[in-house]
């Protein structure tokens, strides 16, 4: 998956065998040595203020993009310089 394919925070996705949706609050995130496209929280209720309510997937496990979150400038200098980052690491 291309970083430029990256949802932004705020995004709310149904994924592939989900019942709820998920409210995407962070993307690149490792969990347990390994790395995931993004970590999200139950929609509409969001943060239940322990581990078990977040949750780390891939892009690829993604059934349904329902709400795409906001955009701006910021946010393509930062998917820039993460581009920029794994480009590096080959």
């Amino acid at each position: 998956m291309e970083i430029k394919e990256l949802l932004p925070i705020g995004s709310v996705v149904l994924l592939e065998g989900g019942e709820k949706r998920l409210m995407i609050f962070g993307v690149k995130q490792t969990a347990n040595d390994e790395e995931y496209d993004y970590i999200g929280v139950i929609y509409p209720e969001g943060n239940l203020g322990n581990d078990e309510g977040q949750f780390f997937f891939q892009h690829k496990d993604i059934k349904e993009v329902i709400f795409r979150g906001y955009e701006d400038d910021e946010r393509e200098e930062f998917i820039g310089r993460l581009a920029d980052f794994y480009a590096k690491q080959g």
